[in-house]
């Protein structure tokens, strides 16, 4: 009988360490980032197996060649109608791999120097489409309060809108780091590189918060668990962007009958955009939204907003004012599966 062979079993060991140790203690700690990259590695995988044929006893690094990588490339836009952006992102994330190969092993050096030779999709960048306040009013007129379900749904898109944080940075937050029981409630959001950050939170979005923790966490709650947690999988599991970006177009159909400034294809970040465009309309300065929003420098938030330059001028003169004023799951082996040899889960197909 034929063995599985050491190569193989190398390489098996690095996507274990790659994804379980390297990418969470040294890469990156955005979870995010580490999501992104297991998925990638899991429709790598998918891929290898579904269209190449690859089971352990015939992997080699010859699999993670450039000739596999674009046929790959191909497979994720024909197959899975990816985006050209999310293509680039998957190869970025394999090209992270291979180098993380070369340094463990030199003899996969040339593995990572021909996948930097792919080329990117070029691709060009699109403006967030805005939402008037007439249009987030008619969005939070949709949920169905009276069922638990759309409770949860009004308080996240109130602590969305007024916040203007990021929605994994809002996913992210556990119960200790919510703080309404004081003169002014507050939560401390961990953003980009670890930098935190206190959003003031308002009255309105209290009060809904303080009704939806005393159904979903009951009277004494965790201060390890999520605020807005998997119902599937309890408290100790966030809920998935893609979770709420699925309901936000539901109930972009049903406010656009309402309102047709509500965006039909309506995700998260359009509600962070549309509350720094609404700071700015009521006079707040660039740079106070700047760092509500977490960003690096000023730059991004001026792009960020698409601000023109007569806003620009009229903000920093604003400011010049101010400033004269002084201001790990088991997975059951399956004989001959890629997959389950290498650790990975697999991605479901829509």
């Amino acid at each position: 009988m034929k063995q599985i062979s050491k190569e193989a079993l190398q390489l098996a060991k690095y996507i274990h360490d790659w994804i379980s140790v390297y990418t969470v203690s040294i890469q990156s700690n955005s979870p995010h980032t580490i999501r992104r990259y297991s998925i990638t590695l899991s429709l790598f995988v998918d891929f290898l197996e579904k269209e190449k044929g690859i089971i352990p006893l015939n992997l080699t690094s010859e699999c993670f060649s450039r000739k596999y990588i674009e046929d790959w490339i191909m497979w994720l836009k024909h197959s899975r109608n990816c985006s050209k952006e999310t293509c680039n992102l998957r190869l970025s994330a394999i090209r992270s791999f291979l180098k993380f190969l070369a340094e463990k092993d030199i003899s996969y050096l040339s593995l990572y120097q021909t996948s930097t030779l792919i080329p990117m999709q070029k691709t060009e960048k699109r403006k967030i489409t805005g939402m008037t306040k007439e249009a987030v009013k008619a969005l939070m007129s949709v949920p169905d309060i009276s069922t638990k379900v759309g409770l949860r749904d009004l308080t996240l898109l109130l602590v969305l809108y007024c916040t203007a944080a990021r929605i994994d940075e809002v996913l992210s937050a556990k119960i200790n780091q919510l703080h309404i029981e004081v003169s002014k409630p507050y939560i401390t959001i961990i953003g980009k590189g670890r930098k935190i950050r206190t959003l003031y939170i308002l009255p309105q979005a209290v009060a809904y918060l303080k009704k939806y923790l005393s159904i979903f966490h009951v009277s004494n709650p965790d201060p390890d668990s999520f605020i807005f947690y998997s119902r599937n999988n309890g408290t100790k599991t966030k809920m998935t962007s893609e979770n709420v970006n699925q309901r936000l177009k539901k109930y972009a159909k049903c406010a656009y009958k309402i309102c047709k400034d509500v965006p039909l294809d309506l995700h998260a970040h359009q509600i962070r955009h549309a509350k720094a465009s609404h700071w700015l309309e009521d006079g707040m300065n660039i740079i106070q939204i700047s760092f509500l929003l977490g960003h690096a420098n000023l730059e991004t938030t001026m792009a960020y907003l698409d601000i023109t330059t007569e806003q620009e001028s009229k903000a920093l003169a604003t400011l010049e004012s101010e400033n004269e004023q002084s201001i790990p799951k088991k997975w059951k082996m399956e004989s001959n599966s890629l997959t389950a040899f290498l650790g990975i889960c697999k991605i479901i197909q829509k």
